[in-house]
């Protein structure tokens, strides 16, 4: 039997995440908080450590304090096996400059890679909400004999113009590789859906290697991993997709099978949440067969005081709901709302406080934000505009410790 290929994993942690402002005023984006107890770099740290993939670099850079300090904290390895989930900020090892894209940070981490000396290596991005098997599409990159795989996910047509698209052939070869383009391409086997990139790589180790060393020679490149290295792998006819909808995760329902999430707009971010809250959700939080794993706090369970009524919602530990209605919702941990305050359609961070009569809806509230008594977000959208951001959607986002 042959043994497991020896894989190093590589997340790219460090965008800044620009349209999830204020949400990344102070953080990087892959440390956003997200579902209740997670950060965004949970969901792929998870789906690497279940399938087995315990030698993990995760590449920063802007602002990321507490996400380093998270993966130190939530994803110590013991190490005896030579297993490592390690958070590397950007060192500035080929001179004084930061990254100037995903590919130009790899070039600057090379010799993680040399290192490790891996037959193959995953490089996922950090800020996409689902679950998947990485072991299985190592296991098709294998089989293909393709230099690159990248994961597609299927979506339709008349959607697709907002993806970089992936045109293959019937062999699984991709023949084009296209950003959000018009016309965008069928898949061989329907013509009325297309492949999105997911942003999810697996490499054969020297292409990734002769490939980034190229593109850092070249002067027009944007040194990007999908604007720039896997084009140029498409052209040298060394790239293949991977169907993402061919990915079995264990435990997985019918109606949570093949859910991705990017979650780059706060538009995306408040919809994928409210993806969380019906009885039947989107997306399953509570499968035990592939866990999505967080940093666990040591707190009380939540207490429901004096009629406290919280429906089709989740609510964190050592959250308090005191005489409040609570529907269609996430409350992290820490979120007290008070007697007669009524929360709707909404994202609240940790530590949030919600005054008496107060009522929030549609709206993200990040950590420690307080709504005084019978303060009203959510409902004159106007008056909130003038206060706090508003994306296209209606969502009110409050920023980090603003007291309204």
């Amino acid at each position: 039997m042959r043994s497991q290929p020896h894989v190093l994993g590589i997340v790219l942690a460090g965008g800044e995440g620009k349209r999830l402002f204020p949400l990344t005023k102070d953080r990087a984006k892959p440390a956003v908080p997200f579902g209740g107890a997670y950060r965004l770099v949970d969901f792929v740290l998870s789906n690497l450590v279940n399938a087995g993939y315990l030698r993990i670099c995760v590449l920063t850079q802007y602002k990321s304090h507490s996400l380093d300090r998270h993966i130190s904290q939530t994803w110590r390895l013991s190490g005896f096996g030579g297993e490592y989930i390690t958070p590397v900020p950007a060192q500035q090892r080929l001179g004084p400059r930061w990254y100037t894209g995903s590919a130009d940070a790899i070039m600057q981490s090379l010799n993680l890679i040399y290192d490790e000396d891996p037959e193959y290596i995953v490089v996922f991005g950090a800020d996409h909400v689902y679950r998947m098997d990485p072991e299985q599409m190592v296991a098709a990159h294998i089989e293909s004999g393709a230099g690159v795989t990248v994961a597609g996910i299927r979506v339709p047509r008349s959607q697709a113009s907002a993806f970089g698209c992936i045109d293959s052939d019937e062999s699984g070869r991709i023949v084009g590789f296209l950003e959000k383009p018009v016309h965008p391409p069928g898949t061989p086997d329907d013509p009325n859906v297309t492949f999105a990139s997911m942003g999810n790589y697996v490499f054969s180790t020297k292409v990734l290697v002769d490939a980034i060393r190229a593109d850092a020679d070249n002067g027009d490149s944007d040194h990007d991993m999908g604007g720039d290295i896997i084009p140029g792998l498409v052209r040298e006819g060394k790239a293949a997709v991977y169907d993402f909808s061919r990915n079995e995760v264990p435990g997985a329902t019918d109606r949570s099978r093949g859910y991705w999430r990017d979650v780059g707009t706060l538009d995306a971010f408040y919809e994928a949440h409210m993806d969380l809250v019906s009885v039947d959700p989107v997306f399953d939080l509570y499968n035990r067969h592939w866990p999505i794993r967080g940093a666990a706090e040591n707190l009380p369970p939540a207490k429901f005081g004096r009629g406290g009524l919280a429906q089709e919602s989740i609510v964190g530990a050592g959250s308090i709901l005191s005489a409040a209605t609570v529907r269609n919702s996430v409350l992290f941990s820490n979120v007290i709302v008070e007697d007669g305050a009524t929360v709707e359609g909404s994202v609240l961070m940790p530590g949030v406080r919600i005054g008496r009569g107060a009522v929030v809806r549609h709206a993200i509230l990040d950590k420690n934000v307080v709504v005084t008594e019978g303060e009203i977000i959510g409902v004159d959208l106007d008056r909130d505009r003038d206060r706090f951001a508003v994306s296209n959607g209606g969502v009110v986002t409050v920023g980090k410790g603003v007291w309204v």
